[in-house]
């Protein structure tokens, strides 16, 4: 959509810039929070060792830390007696797989049953918060309504799908328990669990060089320097420099990938002559060994002047504190004080988790700011979401390129297309987790995960938990990262209900 908007020269309303922002940025807060608790969270956490908890002694524990009213004696044995039901069915269902009693635990059974708690009130607090999204986009996941020029969404007509006084109402008590969570569970959870993590505050570096493409436009101009999350580039760990993010410096390999290029494998290419030809050339299911001397992953490798680069909430954190972000800095500086580390400790799988937390109560925080801003524009009579008069496609040019950068969750995700004669002639995308799990270039340099995974403690082979932490550290997502289309449309799957009825294909 920005990169159709780029090649075309398109300038959404204000209004859809707010509604756009609100969107994205409740995607931040819950996606954040969710991956603490319920995707990563469990790395750290033994659900197991809870059962031994003193629940007066877990409680107490919470409310050193936060007034959260969820944060009682009587709720956590109730959530202790509901695990205890739980392991004597002999059924863990979700629970079941993790390497609970693992001798890299290290939290008390106190502050295992205080983080069981919490999660589970996650659940329940991001299916409610999450209900943002429905209002203005029409659904989660996979929102409707963004459109080329703007947004599909009317504000204040007779229509039950317009944005209304009700609706908005309701976005503001969404946006303030959004806040809550994150200022009194989740950032107070995530820095009682670094406190028994402090050596990680050395594993995981990874690659050092960070990249953000800059995220929440401050106003309709389409400047990238007015960004309320900056852009740039950090190289070999140096804060005292950021240099401009210039997206021509960016190429994707194959060499270890499977896919081809046409004119050879060891070059890169600039995404606008990018290509996506799948060649698979590993071995038949079930996979049980790669070979990473050849091809061994559907990922690419991007690099930007030739580096591999880490991308995400660590990479954001660091460009915005670089930058001068007051509120960055300010959270950044309190949460190093309040573990007693040094700023070398962002370079970790544990400044990746922290900043994570860190970047979720920024977000959260200006939830309410956007939200005023858009009431204001409705008060003054603004209530244009689109500029129709831009789709008109006869008013295109015969060709135009462009590209157009969103900073997801995940972290830097760029789109590049060529349209000619008002068809798109070529597009291909970067996701954070191609840049994130990136194999081997042709100089056989590591992406950022491999590069992070390295020297990695390991106390169990067979129960490598310590290697999930710093994977699971850069929230990978390989269905976003892999893309693969069959030109002859020849169909792969086909998926049956009981009864026989064909509901899909793929």
């Amino acid at each position: 959509m920005r990169a159709v908007e780029n090649a075309l020269g398109i300038r959404i309303p204000d209004n859809a810039r707010l509604l756009r922002n609100l969107i994205h940025g409740i995607q931040y807060v819950q996606d954040h929070t969710m991956h603490f608790y319920h995707l990563h969270g469990l790395d750290w956490i033994d659900l197991i060792s809870a059962l031994r908890a003193d629940v007066t002694a877990a409680a107490q524990l919470a409310q050193s830390s936060s007034d959260w009213p969820q944060n009682s004696v009587a709720r956590f044995r109730s959530v202790q007696n509901r695990l205890r039901r739980f392991v004597e069915s002999g059924q863990l269902g979700l629970f079941a797989n993790a390497y609970w009693g693992h001798p890299a635990y290290k939290l008390p059974p106190e502050a295992n049953l205080m983080a069981l708690a919490h999660y589970l009130e996650a659940l329940d607090w991001q299916r409610d918060v999450i209900r943002m999204h429905a209002i203005l986009g029409g659904k989660n996941p996979h929102t409707q309504n963004f459109l080329v020029g703007g947004m599909a969404l009317p504000i204040g007509t007779e229509s039950p799908t317009a944005l209304n006084a009700g609706h908005l109402s309701l976005l503001q008590q969404l946006a303030r328990r959004a806040l809550e969570f994150v200022e009194k569970v989740y950032l107070p959870d995530l820095l009682a669990i670094a406190g028994f993590y402090k050596d990680w505050a050395r594993i995981g570096a990874g690659v050092g060089n960070y990249l953000a493409c800059g995220e929440f436009p401050t106003d309709t101009s389409n400047d990238p320097e007015k960004l309320f999350f900056p852009r740039g580039v950090i190289l070999n760990k140096d804060l005292s420099r950021v240099l401009p993010f210039e997206q021509e410096k960016v190429t994707e390999y194959v060499t270890h990938s499977w896919y081809d290029y046409p004119d050879g494998n060891n070059t890169a290419k600039h995404p606008w002559q990018g290509e996506t030809r799948p060649r698979y050339t590993g071995p038949p299911p079930p996979f049980e060994f790669l070979e990473t001397a050849g091809k061994y992953t559907w990922l690419k490798a991007p690099r930007y002047e030739d580096r591999a680069m880490e991308v995400g909430p660590l990479a954001r954190v660091l460009v915005a504190y670089a930058k001068g972000h007051p509120r960055v800095r300010a959270l950044v500086d309190t949460v190093l004080a309040k573990l007693g580390v040094g700023p070398e400790a962002l370079f970790s799988t544990l400044g990746r988790t922290a900043a994570r937390g860190i970047e979720t109560l920024v977000v959260a925080e200006q939830l309410p700011v956007w939200l005023n801003e858009l009431v204001a524009n409705i008060k003054r009579g603004d209530r244009i979401t689109h500029r129709g008069e831009q789709w008109d496609s006869e008013s295109w040019p015969k060709e135009a390129r462009g590209v157009g950068f969103e900073e997801a969750p995940r972290g830097a995700l760029g789109h590049w297309v060529q349209i000619r004669d008002r068809v798109i002639a070529n597009y291909q995308c970067i996701v954070p987790t191609t840049w994130n799990c990136s194999p081997r270039d042709a100089r056989g340099a590591r992406g950022a995960c491999e590069e992070a995974l390295l020297a990695t403690p390991v106390a169990d082979p067979g129960r490598p938990l310590e290697v999930l932490r710093t994977v699971h550290s850069f929230d990978p997502c390989m269905a976003c990262a892999v893309h693969v289309v069959d030109k002859d449309h020849r169909e792969r799957v086909r998926v049956r209900v009981a009864g026989g009825r064909r509901r899909g294909r793929a």
